[in-house]
């Protein structure tokens, strides 16, 4: 049960959030938007105000917003979205991957001014202990105080980090301090993987800083604009093969947020935050069917001054169609095989 409500939680906040900013730059645009609706499936509530009807559906799992003229079979007026600007359609069109950037600036903000933010320091000690390498399997424990490698006196991290890659693999001696007793280890490093150096498994000790609303804020926009630009990265490392296409599907995505769920709202919230901002990053690739797919029609059509067809149009949707289903399956596949 907690993982479906986990679930509902946070596909209804991802998919509304998206489908608001749609509706308020229509809104803010002059186009008439016909429905508002959360949820889908059969309607349980529904209010008329002015020219929108406002719903309530019976699957709580996202939204959708109904723009007059956004179906190339609508009817045309001057408050449809084909006869707005091409500015006006663009704005609409990419303002609900920003509103899926915005959410996890305001949740980050939140959570860095309530609980603050763990920063480095330069002090010699041991913050965390990677399993399998050297320094667990030569007893090494969080806490630690590092006196000596190889004789040499240490009295920052940035030492021990040098004197490790100096080493070139070759065996240790530390002297360490752990609960005011001095201990000697020996331990030789292996080779980091993702750098090539040496590493004996370690990270250094955090503590936690205070931030106010201001650096708060600043901290989430860049920490925001950091988790954008590793996603991306790691998008096209799949797209060019250089990495395996390790996706979830809606499964997995449920099977994960409830097991997050039952670890705390922080981190469900948390959770949240990164699917949202991995929406706002897969919805503006240009492919067909996607956010980003019609927003690259809207610029083909503002550089050549021709709209695309209505044919040309449903033939592009259905494409789209076609291949979010494939991709559905494939990660649903996946899911069902871990």
């Amino acid at each position: 049960m907690e993982t479906i409500l986990a679930c509902i939680f946070v596909f209804g906040i991802l998919i509304t959030v998206h489908e608001l900013g749609h509706f308020i730059t229509a809104k803010l645009t002059g186009m008439r938007v016909e429905e508002f609706a959360i949820g889908f499936g059969p309607e349980i509530y529904k209010n008329q105000e002015g020219e929108t009807k406002y719903s309530l559906r019976v699957l709580p799992l996202g939204g959708f917003n109904r723009i007059s003229g956004m179906d190339p079979d609508d009817p045309q007026d001057e408050r449809s979205f084909g006869s707005k600007p091409i500015k006006s359609r663009m704005l609409v069109i990419l303002a609900g991957s920003l509103m899926n950037i915005l959410l996890p600036v305001i949740i980050f903000w939140v959570q860095f001014m309530s609980s603050g933010i763990s920063v480095p320091t330069n002090e010699p000690v041991f913050g965390s202990i990677v399993p399998h390498y050297a320094a667990a399997e030569a007893g090494l424990q969080a806490g630690d105080r590092v006196l000596t490698i190889n004789g040499a006196q240490v009295t920052t991290w940035s030492q021990v980090h040098d004197l490790v890659a100096e080493s070139g693999g070759s065996e240790l001696q530390l002297e360490i301090e752990r609960n005011q007793h001095k201990l000697d280890l020996k331990l030789k490093p292996s080779t980091n993987p993702d750098t090539g150096k040496p590493f004996i498994g370690v990270m250094g000790s955090t503590e936690l800083k205070r931030l106010g609303p201001v650096d708060s804020l600043v901290t989430s926009v860049k920490y925001t604009g950091f988790i954008i630009v590793s996603m991306v990265s790691a998008l096209y490392h799949m797209i060019i093969g250089s990495t395996a296409a390790d996706v979830s599907g809606p499964i997995g995505v449920a099977k994960m947020a409830g097991e997050i769920a039952q670890k705390g709202i922080g981190l469900l919230f948390n959770f949240v935050a990164l699917l949202s901002i991995n929406l706002a990053v897969i919805n503006m690739l240009p492919l067909p069917a996607l956010d980003g797919g019609y927003f690259f029609l809207l610029a083909w059509e503002g550089l050549t001054g021709r709209k695309v067809s209505r044919e040309a149009m449903l033939r592009i949707q259905q494409v789209g169609v076609a291949m979010i289903i494939a991709l559905t399956v494939f990660a649903t596949y996946k899911d069902l095989m871990r």
